[in-house]
């Protein structure tokens, strides 16, 4: 073949090399008309391009024969009728079955782009400069280091480029090849086939795709192995120790040598290679190019490659480009730097002085692989207007940035969370399903158990069906080092308040119930609850309403002259009937009228409770052990007498009497500032609030250090997990190296009750009256409401959907254990527990699960919860053994255990949006947070919600805070439901549901109602949108059968309007070819397809897919106008 060789067109016709380019197929003409045609018809008719998704077939070459001069465009490149959006077409590409065996499927995909680089020798090498896995990296200029993974950024310039390329380019699908050679050769032919390529320069361009191909790791390899082993630093990166230094040996490259008549360097990628279908495979099975194992880890099992090969050289005259697409993946060697298959390959060689461009439109294309839907489209193109319709379509979504408002340099961090593209790959136009909120509202409850089912103890025994399957997977999901962290962290965060609240249950009742009777508590209360409870991520602990419920009991007793362990062993028993009762009559179900108003101020007051108490009781510390001020002041300090007379007065001075003769001789007190009066401990407070502090900043700081740019992605992982045991560790070890005497952890040493007046099993009567048994049943009431509130609410906070549950919750279920641990309780004399909120929300947050961060620049998304029993259950099998611990457990300071309160308390404030709301009215509107409600909602409308939210919280502490008011506390929650009913004349439905949950109707015909106006405003806003639609251009055509089709006439197409502009026409100029010059050329057949070969060895050559050949068939609908 020489210059003046023949192209063939798609029909297998001969045309000179200078012939016009193919047309996007995606806006051609399905059918062409004479002018006469055209002239007679146009005025009355009107043609509709309609695409048929799923039926591809060949035309006949008779067909396209007779059609194929008869083409006929406008002045500005686009046709005479309206044509089908790119993303409509795209759509219908992805939506279309598959009629092969899984060759089109698509995969994950890994992008590397090499550029040609003249190295010091003067040889031609094939040199890596950027890789995409889902971020873009490049390679530093002279730094021999990879980039921070960032957004692409493109210009719009290099988009119209590529597009003009792949128009007018060689474009090659499924090509039947396993080796580079293979490649090059059917590359070759197809290019001077097309004119693309003078025949003179074949051997040069194969010469430059066979260069040997330079990565970044084999450099840095290389340099190791030349004595930096030798020599290592004494300070490395912790995140290189541990790699294999010869994991990353690239086979015998060094071996190559270069050609007698100076041809090239021959690449291990020239020879054929087994492929490699595993994205994860890090042996590289025995083959030379190992491949850059390391960076392996972190591409998608399964994944593929697409290479991108840019370059300028001096034979060539105009730039040539080729798309190619491997119909099975094949390893070629050291050709990608990590070893799995290549499927895609992209060619750009062009003229000196083009390299910058070249380099652009390289980034384009790899930029466009790495879009999920241009990727797809990629693997499922059929003929060159497939990929052109994604390329359109990325257009069509793409965001532009001003030029003058920022810096192109500038490099995008990865964003937090990716936005999905499956509305790009959805239809549209197609009949989306109305979903009923109210409805799914429903089913959830359903699903939740917060339905009534109209039997007895139907919702309890619908827990157990629902949590039975879920039961054996709650111990084998807990294998996890994160369980380890979670269960240490929060043993310490019960340990505390279970033994504070026994001591302060000591002093209220005079040690009938105390520290001892806590740790028993927590024993056998948290090990049967996380054995059989529905949702065992709930952590029981003592409160506070309960410990003012005990105090007004035991003031009660007292007053009557009654045993007070007696009288509460009958409060137990009639609490326990009460919610047993509750249960049988799924009382749960009004758990659904506990809307997000009620859980986040219920949540909000107990964190704030938290965060008080960790700093009062840090303050008593101070009030203990004060610490002494102003020390330059001379201080006094002198015995004021009892009862002396005015001349022992005036005669003695009483500033030189010691403590001890003030007692002893004048039965005085010593009054004053100084050391005798007030004694002083200059360094416990101090080191106290030394301790305090650092454990809360260490447990913040360790915490969020998962995502700091510090050591391995495990080793980040590791630390937040143990952060608060590091904390408590590291805080400890302080105290113990200063040696000051701070307040330890006091944990009884002796297993027995605390009165010894009591035993383990509490008589019923004891002395009092028979009938005060029937008189507990009105404290077991009010008890009843505490419990019941304390429980379900922190069982909503729980379960909220944002936590992802996948095994849900037992509302029935929790509470009939509870009833039953409340019976025991009070037989044994042991204090209740219940549902303790910071612990649960702190349990939840500590097992949360994230996916691994695998491709470099991706951020880690929340997955869900580590459901399991093991923690719950070790957490309380050690409360209970703490009595054998108890030489280890009182070295740990006190104010470190109060600092681990603070972080409790702050950290189960993240998440909760009142609070988020809270800080938002102290910020100016230009600094407050892009929250979804701030741009939903108006901002004073959002300012009302939360000051009235704000004013129940208030009302809650002031009654909590107030021993005369707090056994008011739970009736004030059920009221919180009834202020929340009244927000429904104040705010929309609309705006509650974004700020809130809306709330069930009470009665059924208040539903029905609802209803009712629900269907009007949905046939209105049919009505309303049919209208809209045939606004928006809805073309309606009525058919012979009396149906009627509505076809959509989009105002903008942008496949129309890129060829319209004046960049679309500067760029493609320079590349379409002259119309031929003689017709009679065309009268030559040609063979472009692999039935048209003479032999085998051309068949193979010509073994792909004939892009021309499968233009997509079309309906076109004629209407006459009558």
């Amino acid at each position: 073949m020489g210059k003046n060789s023949k192209k063939m067109d798609g029909g297998g016709h001969a045309t000179s090399p200078d012939e016009e380019p193919p047309r996007d197929p995606g806006v051609a003409q399905h059918h062409s008309y004479t002018n006469e045609d055209l002239e007679g018809h146009r005025a009355h008719s009107i043609y509709v391009g309609v695409h048929v998704p799923g039926t591809y077939r060949r035309r006949s070459r008779h067909h396209r024969h007779r059609h194929h001069h008869h083409k006929s465009s406008s002045k500005d490149g686009t046709e005479n009728r309206p044509v089908t959006p790119p993303s409509q077409r795209v759509q219908f590409i992805l939506g279309e079955d598959d009629d092969d065996d899984g060759t089109h499927d698509s995969h994950p995909l890994f992008s590397e782009m090499e550029t040609l680089t003249e190295m010091e020798g003067g040889e031609l090498e094939w040199k890596e400069t950027a890789r995409w896995v889902k971020f873009e990296e490049d390679v530093e200029e002279g730094g021999e280091r990879w980039s921070k993974p960032h957004v692409a950024t493109l210009s719009l310039h290099s988009l119209f480029e590529l597009r003009s390329f792949i128009l007018n380019g060689t474009v090659i699908l499924d090509m039947d090849a396993t080796s580079l050679d293979q490649i090059a050769d059917l590359l070759l032919d197809n290019m001077i086939n097309q004119g693309q390529l003078a025949f003179d320069n074949r051997e040069k361009f194969r010469d430059t795709l066979l260069r040997k191909h330079k990565h970044l790791y084999e450099k840095q390899k290389h340099s190791k192995e030349n004595g930096n082993m030798s020599r290592l630093p004494l300070i490395r990166s912790l995140a290189e120790i541990g790699r294999n230094h010869s994991s990353s040996k690239s086979g015998n490259n060094a071996s190559v040598t270069s050609h007698p008549e100076g041809a090239m360097e021959q690449s291990p990628s020239s020879g054929s290679i087994t492929r490699n279908h595993s994205g994860n495979n890090l042996d590289g099975n025995g083959q030379e190019h190992k491949g850059n194992t390391h960076f392996m880890r972190k591409i998608p099992p399964g994944s593929e490659a697409s290479n991108i090969l840019v370059g300028e050289v001096p034979f060539l005259e105009k730039p040539a480009t080729a798309f190619v697409r491997l119909s099975q993946s094949a390893n070629l060697g050291d050709l990608t730097e990590v070893p799995v298959p290549t499927r895609f390959l992209y060619i750009v060689l062009g003229p000196p002085g083009g390299l910058p461009r070249y380099h652009e439109i390289g980034r384009a294309m790899a930029t466009l692989l790495s879009d999920e839907v241009f990727h797809d489209v990629a693997y499922k193109a059929k003929n060159r207007s497939h990929l052109l319709a994604g390329v359109d379509e990325f257009l069509d979504a793409v965001t532009v940035l001003p030029p003058g408002e920022w810096d192109p340099a500038i490099r995008i961090e990865p964003p937090a969370a990716i936005p999905s593209q499956q509305p790009r790959k959805n239809k549209k136009n197609a009949p989306v399903e109305v979903v009923d909120e109210e409805e799914e509202e429903r089913k959830l409850r359903d699903e939740s158990g917060l339905s009534r089912t109209g039997r007895l103890f139907g919702g309890f025994f619908n827990d157990i069906k629902r949590k039975k399957p879920w039961y054996l997977s709650d111990f084998k999901d807990a294998i996890a080092i994160q369980s380890i962290a979670s269960f240490i962290f929060i043993y310490f965060a019960c340990l505390t308040p279970i033994i504070t609240f026994g001591g302060l249950l000591g002093e209220a009742t005079e040690n009938r119930i105390a520290a001892m009777e806590s740790l028993v508590a927590g024993l056998i209360c948290g090990v049967a609850y996380g054995f059989f409870s529905g949702q065992p991520l709930t952590i029981l602990g003592s409160t506070g309403p309960v410990l003012v419920f005990e105090t007004i009991l035991y003031d009660f007793c007292k007053t009557m002259d009654w045993n007070y362990l007696s009288f509460r062993l009958w409060i137990g028993l009639w609490a326990g009937l009460i919610l047993m009762i509750l249960v049988a009559i799924d009382a749960s179900a009004l758990v659904c009228y506990i809307t997000r108003f009620t859980e986040e101020n219920f949540a909000t007051l107990i964190a704030f409770i938290f965060i008080y108490k960790a700093v009062e009781k840090v303050v008593k510390i101070g009030k203990k052990y004060p610490m002494e001020t102003q020390v330059d002041l001379p201080k006094y300090c002198e015995c004021m007498p009892f009862n002396e007379t005015e001349e022992v007065m005036n005669s003695t001075d009483w500033r030189n009497i010691t403590k001890d003769d003030c007692e002893m001789v004048y039965n005085g007190t010593m009054v004053g500032y100084g050391h005798e009066c007030y004694h002083y401990y200059p360094d416990v407070f101090q080191l106290s609030l030394i301790l305090f502090l650092g454990t809360f900043v260490i447990s913040i700081y360790l915490k969020d250090f998962k995502s700091a740019t510090f050591f391995p992605a495990k080793v980040r992982q590791f630390i937040s997990d143990f952060a608060v045991i590091i904390a408590i560790v590291v805080m400890s070890a302080v105290d113990y190296a200063v040696g000051i005497h701070t307040p330890k952890l006091d944990v009884p040493s002796q297993f027995k009750p605390t009165w010894e007046g009591r035993g383990w099993v509490i008589p019923p009567f004891s002395g009092n009256p028979w009938w005060s048994s029937l008189v507990a049943l009105v404290p077991a009431l009010l008890a009843c409401i505490l419990l019941f509130m304390d429980q379900q609410i922190t069982a909503v906070i729980v379960n909220r959907k944002e936590h992802k549950l996948k095994k849900g919750g037992g509302y029935h279920l929790d509470l009939f254990v509870l009833a039953i641990l409340i019976i025991v309780n009070s037989v044994m004399g042991l204090p209740w527990f219940v549902a303790a909120t910071v612990l649960s929300i702190n349990h939840v947050n500590s097992l949360k699960l994230e996916s691994e961060c695998a491709a470099p620049g991706e951020k880690p998304q929340f997955l869900g919860v580590r459901e399991n029993r093991v923690t719950h259950i070790a957490i309380f099998t050690f409360i209970g053994l703490s009595v054998v611990m108890t030489p280890i457990l009182r070295k740990i300071p006190m104010p470190v255990l109060f600092g681990v309160f603070l972080y409790m308390g702050i950290a189960a404030l993240k998440g909760i949006q009142f609070f988020d709301r809270i800080l938002i009215m102290f910020m100016p509107v230009k600094y407050q947070p892009d929250y979804t409600f701030l741009r939903q909602i108006p901002l004073k409308k959002v300012h009302l919600f939360t000051a009235i939210q704000l004013t129940c919280l208030v009302v809650l502490w002031v009654i909590k805070s107030f021993k005369q008011t707090s056994i008011l506390f739970p009736l004030m929650l059920v009221v919180m439901i009834g202020v929340r009913k009244c927000l429904d004349w104040i705010f929309t439905q609309r705006e509650l549901k974004i700020l809130d949950d809306t709330l069930p109707e009470f009665s059924r015909k208040k539903r029905m109602e609802s209803e009712d106006d629900e269907e009007e405003e949905d046939e209105e806003a049919k009505l309303g949108k049919e209208a809209i639609n045939a606004s928006e251009g809805m073309m309606t055509i009525p058919l012979a059968n009396g149906n009627v089709m509505k076809v959509p006439m989009n105002p903008i197409n942008i496949s129309e309007e890129v060829n319209k502009s004046g960049v679309w026409m500067d760029i493609n100029k320079d590349q379409e070819k002259k119309p031929p010059n003689s017709p009679a050329k065309n009268n030559t057949k040609k063979r472009g397809n692999k039935r048209d070969a003479l032999n085998e060895d051309e068949k193979k050559r010509l073994s792909m897919m004939a892009e021309e050949d499968e233009e997509d068939e079309g309906i076109t609908i004629k209407v006459m106008k009558s």
